[in-house]
């Protein structure tokens, strides 16, 4: 009994769950804090000005020169270029869509999106074969999400706001697909986030020229300030140590921790209201995480687990995420074949590099 609660302990301490949950709760304050914010700037600026200033700090502390070299080998630098265009979809219009549509049902929309998509491209991309624990966890959350979108007091919800929510959604289902790509291919993940973002922020930033208006107000700086060093900077961070010890498909359901975070602040801090189905969307939401999340904790310790730990920890380097990243294939049971998959991915980028 000592000795399972010892692994039990070890593989929450060290495994990717925690960083990636703790990523989603901070994601999850971004809605809420804009609308809380009241301020008169353009969403997409905001976002512009977000990526721009968190990218830059987030480099300071992740990104070093050798680093920055793997992101642009051969085998690396179209993924990059995807990771840097899916950003700059993801900011502008999640921020858009928040603006339309609320905190909590822009939030629910863009991350009931996420798992669907980090499932099929986790199968497309990586072979990642998706267990059925994953299956009857991500149904659930989803279902959670569909119940949360019912509105409490009647009325409709604004239709572009949805799209954008969904385009939002499916940008980061890719993005978390394309990150853990990334480490296969010899890149630094640790590297790649902040370049992803910055480079976003330049993508995006013309809009900052285009409408400026409202962006020196107190209350636009205070919402940068927390959306690019604790949400930007700190979130990402988190989530790459993370991602590359839990499969695609798995954090991708794990960022639906985002919207039960809006609707909870968006109930505590900006007097929405939650009606019956919407309160029972919250618990079926909460038991799908917990499904997905528990048995990567538990499966986490067999000898792929162990090949990692020998292999250091994730995040410090391209190699040491990509080791990581494999070992947790093996060991999590969510994909059986991916250990093999992963060196055969890596013997390719060595030898095209």
């Amino acid at each position: 009994m000592t000795s399972t609660t010892g692994k039990l302990g070890h593989a929450v301490r060290d495994g990717g769950v925690p960083p990636v949950l703790a990523a989603a709760f901070l994601w999850g304050t971004v809605g809420p804090a804009e609308i809380l914010s009241g301020t008169s700037a353009s969403p997409v600026a905001i976002g512009a000005c977000r990526m721009l200033l968190g990218g830059f700090v987030l480099g300071l502390f992740t990104a070093r020169r050798a680093g920055i070299r793997t992101l642009w080998q051969r085998g690396a630098r179209w993924w990059m270029l995807v990771s840097i265009l899916v950003t700059a979809a993801f900011q502008a219009c999640f921020l858009e869509a928040v603006s339309r549509s609320g905190a909590a049902l822009a939030t629910a929309v863009t991350f009931g999106t996420v798992p669907v998509v980090t499932g099929m491209c986790g199968r497309a991309l990586n072979g990642e074969r998706l267990s059925g624990r994953w299956s009857c966890g991500t149904v659930c959350a989803i279902g959670g999400i569909t119940l949360l979108l019912v509105p409490a007091g009647g009325g409709s919800a604004d239709g572009v706001g949805v799209l954008l929510g969904l385009i939002a959604g499916a940008s980061f289902g890719v993005y978390i697909s394309v990150t853990k790509r990334l480490g296969e291919r010899g890149a630094d993940t640790a590297a790649a986030a902040p370049a992803s973002v910055l480079c976003a922020g330049i993508l995006v930033s013309p809009w900052v020229f285009a409408r400026p208006d409202g962006l020196a107000e107190p209350r636009a700086l205070a919402l940068v300030g927390w959306l690019a060093l604790a949400t930007t900077a700190l979130g990402y961070l988190l989530f790459t140590r993370g991602v590359a010890r839990i499969s695609g498909a798995t954090a991708g359901t794990l960022s639906l921790a985002e919207p039960l975070v809006a609707t909870v602040l968006g109930i505590a801090l900006l007097g929405e209201r939650l009606g019956p189905s919407g309160a029972a969307g919250a618990v079926l939401l909460l038991g799908g995480l917990v499904l997905v999340s528990a048995p990567a904790r538990r499966r986490g310790r067999p000898a792929g687990h162990r090949e990692a730990e020998a292999a250091g920890p994730p995040g410090d380097g391209g190699g040491h995420a990509s080791r990581a990243g494999s070992g947790e294939g093996r060991g999590a049971g969510t994909e059986s074949g991916e250990g093999h998959a992963s060196r055969a991915a890596r013997t390719g980028a060595r030898e095209e590099a």
